[in-house]
């Protein structure tokens, strides 16, 4: 049931800001979007579905987070900690992950085109039918190993690496 004075194709009118069903989503979640976070510790948090669009983050520990359906979109998380997250179906697209820690890492179905991944360590993660651009693949292929220890998936072939 909508509030008094709500019609359906209000409750999902994204121009005036956020519709109801984004809301809903995102009900008792902390919104990070367009803060500096450099720095903060967000270790073995639960941060599924919560929204780090445009976030400065650089060297952020996220370290065994799950950030499962996050919003990285347009993040600075240059030398961040992201070893042991849970980033699958996250949208991370035109993004700074250079020099990231993703040892052991789940990125299944995340979306990250556009962004760099410049030095990162993937060593132990898993991109399974993640979203990448082929300069990316290519160069993180170059020092992709490893098994995920949580899925059991090869790095190297999650990247499909060939």
């Amino acid at each position: 049931m909508l509030p008094a004075g709500l019609s359906p194709a209000s409750a999902l009118d994204t121009v005036a800001g956020v519709g109801l069903q984004e809301r809903a989503l995102f009900q008792e979640r902390v919104d990070y979007t367009l803060t500096n976070q450099s720095g903060a510790d967000f270790s073995g948090q639960a941060l599924a579905n919560t929204s780090f669009a445009g976030v400065v983050g650089r060297q952020a520990n996220f370290h065994g987070a799950d950030l499962h359906g996050s919003i990285l979109t347009q993040g600075a998380f240059a030398g961040a900690d992201f070893s042991g997250a849970d980033l699958s179906d996250a949208l991370m697209d035109r993004g700074d992950f250079s020099g990231v820690d993703f040892r052991g890492a789940v990125l299944r179905g995340a979306i990250a085109s556009g962004g760099s991944f410049a030095g990162a360590d993937v060593t132990d993660a898993d991109f399974s039918d993640a979203l990448l651009d082929r300069s990316d693949q290519k160069q993180l292929c170059r020092n992709a190993e490893g098994t995920n220890p949580i899925t059991g998936v090869d790095t190297r072939l999650s990247l499909d690496c060939g």
